[in-house]
């Protein structure tokens, strides 16, 4: 699509970008696979590592020493390349296929290759006689590289890995001195919009919107961390036929049009009064149809009380996001709305939408209903709005990747809409090719009673009052181990919100979000398990031996020098080094659970390696202090890309 073609349909805008990057690991929009599934299918995948210029590596070598390659298995990845091309000079499409050992006897990793090479060679007058030869092959013809201690081979032709333990420490001490966004994983895409909490004007957030809010803050946070720039985007319902019923509604309540926001008092209550109105009244139904006229004319009078009502809602929908420590930008449904008449011509010149019923709709293939984008009335509605919006992200944003983060139910709804746009050409036929769009889909949150969670009179749990009852019990508990003594108000405070929200957030997060969870808060203020509490708790204690020792910790990554002499030492280096590759797999996935997985095995590990080898007075004190640090500050990014405070004494 070119903007000469365009007309007067749209602004002058540049190109949608048409990008054949390398594909993902697998289609991020399946619902259906449990986590289990995804984690063992991704670390089996490809992991695509394409060729940099080959011309700097001397003698054989690969030199890995710069900062920022990408994540350990992508570093891995580079060095099987070289070997693979050796190997197999025909063969021009290899990439390397590693993962990670699921037995740590066998090795560190696997590079996979040999049975899908043998396969492929066998036949053709090749000098192996089967995959264990080619697997042997591999090895003889890998690079020198400081990262690898050894290599075998395990069954037909498996390639396994023992890492070398002093490159584990250097690279994890390189990590101290230069900051741990030299660890940032390097993913295919540059730009990306994240679509996500969207709540509809005139309504609190309650707690369905929970799931979308923290669920696309996670994903945005890991994609900037990965270097991506990533366009947050609030899609409120600011736009409909709602607005009608409240704009009149408003007209009677205060007609000197002097509105203030104690005079509305609760928008909630605002909404249902004028609902009940609209439902019982045909007089005031009919002024509040003829005020959605009015309004998407463009009167004055009407555009002033809509932004009035739109900026009453705004206000209260930051508070909430100001706790919850989340930055959105706001373009809600009336933004794309001037951009929907250009989006459908465009759709009718590719012969996609069709007159049926008196709407016009576009049937998709494989659906049993169209989708529907003028309505018999000749209004616009949810999908019109959605097909406006993808062409401006793509066209004047210019985002490689869209991500829609709803509940499951509207899965079929943006299937259908991501289809549509293939169809027109918006978007590559082929879901391995940029740009893409993906729905990140999520279920229910439920009370103990396996329903809907809702309050005692069945209304629905308002965010705000969800997070005063977490941060209230977190104080609570505070105050009974008698840090009140200890601590000022002001600690006291910053402690309980910290833990409290955090513990609401981390209790969401480390679940399947393809799956429905039950919120029950003795749950997730536990100190002990896979909860926040625990995790803070364990980062507090990290700290506390830290200080514990009276060492400048700033000095010792100056002088110090890390080893990992213990085998509980060398498990928890390797898990360290491991954190840009999980960081890849969850953004690449969108699940935030492999995150906290990961997250919660790291404490485990930790914990391990305290117990069986003494820091503070010991030998290896400043080796071992230095790890603690590492960890210390691999636990601070996760809570980061989690959106959760963390806390440094308890």
């Amino acid at each position: 699509m070119n903007s000469s073609h365009l007309g007067n349909l749209f602004p002058p805008v540049l190109s949608p970008l048409q990008l054949n990057r390398f594909s993902l690991f697998y289609s991020h929009s399946s619902l259906s696979s449990s986590t289990r599934i995804l984690r063992a299918t991704s670390r089996r995948l490809l992991i695509v590592a394409k060729a940099q210029s080959l011309s700097n590596m001397a003698n054989h070598v690969v030199d890995l020493d710069q900062e920022n390659f990408g994540s350990l298995k992508q570093q891995i990845a580079k060095i099987f390349e070289e070997s693979l091309r050796l190997t197999v000079p025909d063969e021009l499409d290899v990439e390397p296929a590693i993962a990670s050992c699921q037995n740590p006897k066998f090795g560190d990793y696997q590079c996979n290759n040999a049975m899908g090479l043998w396969s492929k060679v066998k036949g053709k007058g090749t000098q192996f006689k089967g995959p264990q030869p080619i697997g042997q092959a591999i090895i003889k013809n890998l690079p020198s590289s400081e990262i690898i201690d050894s290599c075998s081979i395990a069954g037909p032709g498996f390639v396994n890995v023992v890492l070398s333990q002093k490159w584990i420490a250097k690279s994890i001490q390189r990590m101290l001195v230069n900051g741990i966004e030299t660890w940032a994983p390097k993913l295919p895409v540059k730009r990306a919009v994240v679509d996500f909490s969207s709540p509809n004007i005139a309504k609190e957030m309650h707690v369905g919107h929970l799931r979308s809010t923290i669920i696309g803050d996670t994903l945005a946070r890991m994609l900037e961390y990965s270097n991506v720039n990533v366009l947050r985007r609030n899609h409120v319902g600011d736009w409909g036929t709602q607005f009608g019923m409240l704009i009149e509604y408003l007209f009677e309540m205060f007609p000197n049009g002097q509105v203030n926001d104690q005079a509305i008092g609760d928008l909630e209550a605002f909404y249902k009064a004028s609902k009940q109105r609209f439902d019982s009244d045909p007089a005031f139904k009919e002024r509040a149809q003829q005020a959605v006229v009015s309004l998407q004319g463009g009167e004055e009078r009407y555009r002033t009380a809509w932004t009035h009502i739109c900026e009453i809602s705004r206000r209260g929908y930051e508070r909430v996001y100001e706790r919850l420590g989340v930055e959105l930008e706001e373009k809600g449904e009336s933004f794309y709305n001037p951009y929907i008449p250009g989006a459908l011509e465009l759709l009718s010149k590719h012969g996609l939408i069709e007159e049926s019923e008196g709407a016009r709709v576009i049937f998709i293939e494989g659906k049993n209903i169209p989708l529907i984008v003028v309505k018999r009335d000749g209004g616009y509605n949810y999908a019109s709005t959605d097909l406006a919006a993808l062409w401006y992200r793509l066209n004047e944003e210019k985002a490689e990747w869209i991500i829609y983060v709803t509940d499951v139910g509207q899965r079929e709804h943006f299937e259908m809409v991501f289809m549509a746009a293939k169809r027109a050409g918006w978007l590559p036929a082929e879901d391995n090719k940029y740009p893409k769009a993906s729905h990140v889909g999520f279920g229910l949150v439920l009370g103990e009673d396996g329903k809907r969670f809702r309050t005692r009179s069945t209304e629905t749990v308002k965010l705000v009052d969800l997070l005063d009852e977490a941060k209230s019990r977190c104080k609570t508990v505070l105050i009974e181990r008698g840090k009140a003594d200890e601590w000022t108000e002001e600690e006291l405070d910053r402690t309980a919100e910290a833990v409290g929200y955090g513990a609401v957030k981390y209790a969401d997060l480390k679940n399947n979000r393809t799956t429905n969870y039950t919120f029950n808060f003795d749950q997730m203020l536990n100190d002990k398990g896979n909860t926040a509490v625990y995790l803070l708790y364990a980062h507090a204690r990290i700290c506390s031996i830290i200080r514990r020792s009276g060492k400048d910790i700033e000095e010792l990554k100056k002088v110090g020098t890390l080893e990992l002499a213990h085998s509980d030492e060398r498990v928890l280096g390797l898990h360290l080094l491991q954190f840009a590759e999980i960081v890849e797999e969850a953004s690449t996935n969108l699940l935030p659970n492999v995150l906290c997985e990961y997250l919660y095995n790291l404490s485990e590990d930790f914990t391990r390696f305290y117990t069986n080898c003494q820091v503070v007075g010991s030998a290896e004190e400043t080796s071992r202090l230095l790890l603690c640090e590492a960890t210390a500050v691999v636990m601070r990014k996760c809570f980061h890309l989690l959106g959760i405070t963390p806390v440094y004494k308890i």
